[in-house]
């Protein structure tokens, strides 16, 4: 377990610049879209803080597949659990997302079906390798 929260910890610490770039890029496009013409410091702040830490967990929480004590689909439900949560506090918490029953669940079926498309590439992808490998021990 220590080995994990190291992990976490280096990883989260390495990606969580990418967060506020990625923020201060969708400011950008809203100003130059004329979609809000100001944002005020509070909100500049909890975005920035915010989307630092989202950008620390999701990019930490990748260390969950080098725990080889556990089996892949557990790894792959709390690796996806806790980008769910993160995710959707942080677009609660900066008023990104409305507080109702029916925006939440649209955006839970598009996590959940961009959090399976993704691993659909991936297992396509690993097969792939896999298979070419295969191939080769065979020939």
């Amino acid at each position: 377990m220590k080995k994990f929260w190291k992990e976490f910890f280096l990883r989260g610490l390495i990606c969580a610049s990418g967060g506020p770039i990625v923020l201060a890029i969708i400011y950008g496009i809203l100003g130059a879209t004329g979609a809000v013409e100001a944002f005020s410091p509070r909100e500049v702040c909890m975005g920035i803080l915010t989307i630092t830490l989202l950008a620390f967990i999701a990019a930490g929480m990748t260390a969950i597949y080098q725990m080889e004590q556990l089996p892949l689909p557990t790894m792959i439900l709390l690796h996806g659990g806790a980008l769910y949560i993160a995710y959707i506090l942080t677009y609660l918490i900066n008023g990104w997302l409305q507080n109702s029953i029916i925006p939440i669940l649209v955006f839970t079926g598009i996590f959940l079906a961009g959090y399976a498309l993704v691993w659909l590439i991936i297992y396509l992808v690993e097969r792939a390798k896999a298979d070419k490998l295969n191939k080769l021990l065979k020939g």
